[in-house]
Protein backbone atom coordinates (compact mmCIF):
# COMPACT_ATOMS: atom_id res chain seq x y z
CA UNK A 1 0.00 0.00 0.00
CA UNK A 2 1.21 3.53 -0.84
CA UNK A 3 0.78 6.62 1.32
CA UNK A 4 0.79 10.51 0.74
CA UNK A 5 3.02 12.11 3.64
CA UNK A 6 3.72 15.64 4.21
CA UNK A 7 7.61 16.85 4.23
CA UNK A 8 7.02 19.59 7.13
CA UNK A 9 10.37 21.26 5.43
CA UNK A 10 7.81 22.47 3.32
CA UNK A 11 6.24 24.63 6.53
CA UNK A 12 9.96 25.34 8.00
CA UNK A 13 8.99 28.56 9.12
CA UNK A 14 5.62 27.37 11.32
CA UNK A 15 7.17 24.59 13.38
CA UNK A 16 9.97 26.41 15.53
CA UNK A 17 8.28 26.07 18.94
CA UNK A 18 6.67 22.80 20.09
CA UNK A 19 3.67 24.84 20.28
CA UNK A 20 4.07 25.96 16.46
CA UNK A 21 4.34 22.25 15.71
CA UNK A 22 1.10 21.54 17.11
CA UNK A 23 -0.54 23.89 15.68
CA UNK A 24 1.30 23.02 11.85
CA UNK A 25 0.87 19.83 12.39
CA UNK A 26 -3.07 19.94 12.70
CA UNK A 27 -3.16 22.14 9.64
CA UNK A 28 -1.52 19.18 8.03
CA UNK A 29 -3.79 16.71 8.97
CA UNK A 30 -7.13 19.35 8.03
CA UNK A 31 -5.94 18.54 4.74
CA UNK A 32 -5.73 15.31 4.59
CA UNK A 33 -2.54 13.97 5.21
CA UNK A 34 -2.24 11.06 7.81
CA UNK A 35 1.50 11.14 8.01
CA UNK A 36 4.29 13.52 7.77
CA UNK A 37 8.45 13.68 7.34
CA UNK A 38 9.94 15.58 10.47
CA UNK A 39 12.35 18.21 9.27
CA UNK A 40 13.07 21.74 9.86
CA UNK A 41 11.71 21.65 13.56
CA UNK A 42 12.71 23.67 16.33
CA UNK A 43 14.15 22.21 19.45
CA UNK A 44 11.15 19.64 20.73
CA UNK A 45 11.62 16.12 22.90
CA UNK A 46 11.06 13.11 20.99
CA UNK A 47 8.24 12.05 23.59
CA UNK A 48 6.92 15.41 22.91
CA UNK A 49 6.34 15.25 19.32
CA UNK A 50 5.24 11.44 19.59
CA UNK A 51 2.40 12.56 21.64
CA UNK A 52 1.21 15.46 19.38
CA UNK A 53 1.27 13.22 16.61
CA UNK A 54 -0.42 10.77 18.29
CA UNK A 55 -2.93 13.27 19.61
CA UNK A 56 -3.39 14.39 16.38
CA UNK A 57 -3.47 11.51 14.61
CA UNK A 58 -0.28 11.57 12.51
CA UNK A 59 2.29 8.92 11.72
CA UNK A 60 5.60 10.14 11.59
CA UNK A 61 6.57 8.10 8.69
CA UNK A 62 10.87 9.63 8.37
CA UNK A 63 12.96 12.19 9.43
CA UNK A 64 16.11 14.19 7.53
CA UNK A 65 18.19 13.80 10.24
CA UNK A 66 22.26 14.84 10.32
CA UNK A 67 24.52 12.53 8.55
CA UNK A 68 27.00 13.29 11.09
CA UNK A 69 24.53 12.91 14.14
CA UNK A 70 23.65 9.25 12.71
CA UNK A 71 27.64 8.29 12.21
CA UNK A 72 28.84 9.60 16.16
CA UNK A 73 25.33 8.95 17.76
CA UNK A 74 23.97 6.27 16.61
CA UNK A 75 21.89 4.63 19.16
CA UNK A 76 20.80 7.80 20.48
CA UNK A 77 19.39 8.26 16.73
CA UNK A 78 18.06 4.57 17.01
CA UNK A 79 16.27 5.03 20.38
CA UNK A 80 14.39 8.53 18.75
CA UNK A 81 13.53 7.16 16.22
CA UNK A 82 11.82 3.90 18.22
CA UNK A 83 10.19 6.56 20.77
CA UNK A 84 8.64 8.79 17.66
CA UNK A 85 7.68 5.08 16.10
CA UNK A 86 9.36 6.17 12.89
CA UNK A 87 11.37 3.26 10.72
CA UNK A 88 12.87 5.78 8.07
CA UNK A 89 15.59 8.11 9.24
CA UNK A 90 17.01 9.79 6.00
CA UNK A 91 20.17 12.27 5.46
CA UNK A 92 18.76 15.66 4.13
CA UNK A 93 21.73 15.94 2.19
CA UNK A 94 25.60 15.07 1.76
CA UNK A 95 28.15 16.96 3.85
CA UNK A 96 30.47 19.32 2.25
CA UNK A 97 33.25 17.45 3.35
CA UNK A 98 32.84 14.60 1.17
CA UNK A 99 31.38 16.16 -1.80
CA UNK A 100 35.15 18.29 -1.65
CA UNK A 101 37.24 14.73 -2.32
CA UNK A 102 35.53 14.22 -5.26
CA UNK A 103 35.05 10.38 -6.28
CA UNK A 104 36.50 9.28 -3.43
CA UNK A 105 34.46 11.06 -1.39
CA UNK A 106 31.47 9.76 -2.43
CA UNK A 107 32.94 6.33 -2.12
CA UNK A 108 33.97 6.98 1.77
CA UNK A 109 30.24 7.94 2.49
CA UNK A 110 29.11 5.02 0.22
CA UNK A 111 31.17 2.61 2.91
CA UNK A 112 30.43 5.14 5.74
CA UNK A 113 26.53 5.04 5.19
CA UNK A 114 26.47 1.41 4.72
CA UNK A 115 28.24 0.73 8.49
CA UNK A 116 25.62 3.18 9.94
CA UNK A 117 22.60 1.53 7.58
CA UNK A 118 23.70 -1.89 9.12
CA UNK A 119 23.33 -1.14 12.63
CA UNK A 120 20.14 0.87 11.68
CA UNK A 121 19.13 -2.50 10.07
CA UNK A 122 20.00 -4.48 13.42
CA UNK A 123 17.38 -2.12 15.14
CA UNK A 124 14.64 -2.48 12.60
CA UNK A 125 15.62 1.18 10.98
CA UNK A 126 15.92 1.68 7.17
CA UNK A 127 18.54 4.50 6.49
CA UNK A 128 18.07 6.93 3.56
CA UNK A 129 19.70 9.02 1.21
CA UNK A 130 17.72 12.15 -0.09
CA UNK A 131 19.81 13.68 -3.42
CA UNK A 132 19.98 16.35 -4.69
CA UNK A 133 21.23 17.81 -8.23
CA UNK A 134 24.71 18.03 -8.14
CA UNK A 135 25.08 14.27 -7.49
CA UNK A 136 24.99 13.98 -11.27
CA UNK A 137 28.22 15.30 -11.80
CA UNK A 138 30.00 12.44 -13.54
CA UNK A 139 33.35 10.93 -12.36
CA UNK A 140 34.69 8.59 -15.29
CA UNK A 141 31.33 7.33 -16.63
CA UNK A 142 29.48 7.01 -13.61
CA UNK A 143 27.49 10.02 -12.05
CA UNK A 144 27.97 10.36 -8.04
CA UNK A 145 24.66 8.98 -7.75
CA UNK A 146 25.57 5.98 -8.87
CA UNK A 147 28.69 5.56 -7.04
CA UNK A 148 26.73 5.59 -3.89
CA UNK A 149 23.97 3.34 -5.34
CA UNK A 150 26.61 0.78 -6.63
CA UNK A 151 29.76 0.75 -3.70
CA UNK A 152 26.95 0.78 -0.85
CA UNK A 153 25.55 -2.37 0.67
CA UNK A 154 22.13 -2.53 -0.92
CA UNK A 155 20.38 -4.40 2.71
CA UNK A 156 21.88 -1.03 4.73
CA UNK A 157 21.21 1.73 2.12
CA UNK A 158 17.82 2.91 0.43
CA UNK A 159 17.48 5.55 -1.96
CA UNK A 160 15.32 9.09 -0.67
CA UNK A 161 14.59 9.63 -4.26
CA UNK A 162 14.07 13.51 -5.02
CA UNK A 163 12.21 13.91 -8.53
CA UNK A 164 12.70 17.45 -9.39
CA UNK A 165 16.48 17.32 -8.15
CA UNK A 166 16.77 14.13 -10.61
CA UNK A 167 14.90 16.53 -13.34
CA UNK A 168 16.92 19.41 -12.39
CA UNK A 169 20.31 17.21 -12.68
CA UNK A 170 19.45 16.51 -16.12
CA UNK A 171 18.65 12.82 -15.50
CA UNK A 172 15.23 11.00 -15.52
CA UNK A 173 13.12 10.21 -12.35
CA UNK A 174 11.16 7.38 -13.39
CA UNK A 175 14.44 5.89 -14.71
CA UNK A 176 16.32 6.39 -11.52
CA UNK A 177 13.26 4.96 -9.35
CA UNK A 178 13.41 2.02 -11.61
CA UNK A 179 17.18 1.83 -11.10
CA UNK A 180 16.54 1.53 -7.35
CA UNK A 181 14.22 -0.85 -7.12
CA UNK A 182 13.56 -2.72 -4.09
CA UNK A 183 15.63 0.44 -2.15
CA UNK A 184 12.91 3.02 -2.71
CA UNK A 185 10.73 2.64 0.18
CA UNK A 186 10.43 6.46 0.17
CA UNK A 187 10.04 9.11 -3.02
CA UNK A 188 10.62 12.98 -2.61
CA UNK A 189 7.15 14.49 -5.03
CA UNK A 190 7.44 17.94 -6.15
CA UNK A 191 7.33 19.26 -9.60
CA UNK A 192 9.09 21.99 -11.69
CA UNK A 193 7.62 24.74 -13.39
CA UNK A 194 9.44 27.30 -15.79
CA UNK A 195 9.22 30.97 -15.79
CA UNK A 196 11.27 32.69 -18.25
CA UNK A 197 14.15 30.36 -18.67
CA UNK A 198 14.37 30.05 -14.96
CA UNK A 199 13.47 26.28 -13.13
CA UNK A 200 10.84 26.61 -10.47
CA UNK A 201 9.48 24.30 -7.83
CA UNK A 202 5.79 24.00 -8.31
CA UNK A 203 2.97 21.93 -6.49
CA UNK A 204 2.70 18.46 -7.61
CA UNK A 205 1.04 18.14 -11.10
CA UNK A 206 1.63 22.01 -11.91
CA UNK A 207 4.11 21.96 -13.52
CA UNK A 208 5.85 19.89 -16.52
CA UNK A 209 7.14 16.78 -14.86
CA UNK A 210 6.15 13.60 -16.28
CA UNK A 211 3.81 12.02 -13.21
CA UNK A 212 2.14 9.02 -14.94
CA UNK A 213 5.54 7.51 -15.70
CA UNK A 214 6.72 8.77 -12.03
CA UNK A 215 4.28 7.20 -10.56
CA UNK A 216 4.37 3.77 -12.34
CA UNK A 217 8.11 3.50 -12.26
CA UNK A 218 6.92 3.89 -7.81
CA UNK A 219 4.67 1.27 -8.23
CA UNK A 220 7.04 -1.37 -10.20
CA UNK A 221 9.81 -0.70 -7.75
CA UNK A 222 7.70 -0.86 -4.21
CA UNK A 223 7.41 2.47 -3.08
CA UNK A 224 5.52 3.28 0.26
CA UNK A 225 6.07 6.63 0.94
CA UNK A 226 5.10 9.47 -1.60
CA UNK A 227 6.88 12.70 0.46
CA UNK A 228 5.45 15.80 -0.88
CA UNK A 229 7.98 18.56 -0.41
CA UNK A 230 8.28 22.48 -1.52
CA UNK A 231 11.21 23.77 -1.04
CA UNK A 232 10.12 27.78 -2.00
CA UNK A 233 6.62 28.59 -2.33
CA UNK A 234 7.40 31.85 -3.53
CA UNK A 235 4.08 34.30 -3.32
CA UNK A 236 1.98 31.06 -2.17
CA UNK A 237 0.51 30.21 1.39
CA UNK A 238 2.93 26.89 2.39
CA UNK A 239 0.09 24.78 3.80
CA UNK A 240 -2.19 25.83 0.55
CA UNK A 241 1.27 24.32 -1.53
CA UNK A 242 0.62 21.37 -0.06
CA UNK A 243 -2.93 21.12 -0.18
CA UNK A 244 -2.64 21.57 -4.16
CA UNK A 245 0.12 18.87 -4.43
CA UNK A 246 -2.35 16.32 -2.15
CA UNK A 247 -5.28 16.75 -4.32
CA UNK A 248 -3.72 16.21 -7.12
CA UNK A 249 -1.72 13.34 -6.13
CA UNK A 250 -5.01 11.91 -5.50
CA UNK A 251 -6.24 12.79 -8.42
CA UNK A 252 -3.74 10.52 -9.82
CA UNK A 253 -4.78 7.86 -7.98
CA UNK A 254 -2.86 7.70 -4.50
CA UNK A 255 -4.27 7.38 -1.20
Amino acid sequence: MTMIAAQMYTVREFTKTPEDITKSIQKVKDIGYDAMQVSGFGPIDPNELRKIADDIGVEICATHTGFDRMREETQAVIDEHHILGCKYPAIGGLPQSYREDGEAGYKQFAQEASEVGRKFAEAGLTFGYHNHNFEFQKFGNRTALEIILEESDPKAVQLEIDVYWIQAGGADPAAWIKKANGRIDLIHVKDMAIEGREQRFAEVGEGNMNWEAILEAGRESGTRWYIVEQDRCYDRDPFDSLKISFNNLKGMGLS
